[in-house]
């Protein structure tokens, strides 16, 4: 995943969020932050696999803020009658172990992430250098602390023992997009009709490729795409988390999905789907519908967002 912090924190304010000087004309319906004038549109599917359960979750979130003006002697237009600004999270998680353990595990890793930021998150929706370190230092404690629990309680079952999961999350505000992941779950990026990966799978088929590196010899008779390096839980030790942060830009696509979908589906075949001029719900179920056309295995899950940024 390439980290565009450095690029993005040149085009920001290097202070603060301060709009300037007050003044007595100050109108409040001028000021618009860029996550007062986004908005969103999104679509999610998921299909089950060739096994009794579906492993994959998935979570899509609003979150905001707003300031209402309930009484005042002030003359009308002084003040903004409603003000609401927001921002949108979006999680993929797959699911790993016996018996419906990985259903257990993908569950648990989206639900105590979404705990997480309930009771601890901030809601950053105006990015600068500073609120966007600390969005990026916030999502690698959450991860953590994912890994933690998800880990305590296989040990706490034997049923779960060993569960784990992949887990690839997203966090938007205005035109600021971050990208947290860890697994072989994806995150990519539609823009101008191409389609560019932002996450790097973690596996040993990639770090064999990344490496130039053989195999370990115990590993030579399995698929090395499926065999996770990182994971969520799984008693893996402790987790390489992939932080990035990306600028978007008017009518920008942003895919996550599971392996489900990239195991029979190319990166060529998912580009040309969602260039398509459907509504955003048939392209997503599209590519659900050619993963299980093609043989799909796995489950399938697929996230899609679509944003409208005002210039």
């Amino acid at each position: 995943m390439k980290d565009k912090t450095a690029e993005t924190n040149a085009r920001r304010d290097t202070d603060s969020d301060w709009p300037g000087p007050l003044t007595p004309d100050l109108k409040y319906e001028a000021f618009q932050p860029p996550s007062a004038s986004t908005s969103v549109e999104f679509a999610a599917r998921t299909h089950r696999g060739t096994r009794p359960v579906n492993e994959d979750h998935y979570l899509i979130l609003r979150l905001g803020r707003h300031q209402e003006t309930i009484a005042t002697s002030l003359p009308e237009g002084d003040v903004a009658a409603r003000f609401e600004e927001y921002g949108y999270g979006m999680l993929v998680a797959d699911g790993m172990g016996t018996d419906g353990a990985g259903e257990t595990a993908s569950r648990l890793a989206i639900s105590t992430l979404a705990h997480l930021a309930l009771h601890f998150g901030k809601w950053n929706l105006r990015i600068n250098p500073r609120t966007a370190q600390e969005v990026m230092e916030r999502a690698e404690r959450f991860y953590r602390r994912i890994d933690e629990r998800v880990t305590e309680v296989g040990l706490e079952n034997p049923a779960l023992s060993g569960m784990g999961a992949t887990l690839t999350a997203a966090f938007s505000a205005g035109d600021a997009l971050f990208v947290a992941h860890v697994g072989h779950s994806r995150a990519y990026l539609l823009r101008g009709g191409i389609l560019a990966q932002l996450t790097r799978d973690q596996t040993f088929g990639q770090h064999v490729l990344d490496t130039g590196r053989p195999a370990p010899i115990e590993l030579a008779a399995h698929d090395l795409r499926h065999i996770l390096t990182d994971a969520i839980g799984g008693r893996a030790g402790r987790t390489n988390i992939q932080i990035g942060e990306f600028r978007l830009q008017h009518d920008d696509c942003v895919l996550l999905c599971t392996k489900g979908l990239t195991d029979v589906v190319d990166d060529e075949s998912s580009g040309a789907i969602l260039r398509q001029s459907r509504r955003l719900d048939e392209r997503c179920q599209a590519l659900v519908d050619l993963a299980v056309a093609r043989g799909a295995i796995d489950d399938v899950t697929v996230v899609l967002a679509e944003y409208s940024i005002a210039p």
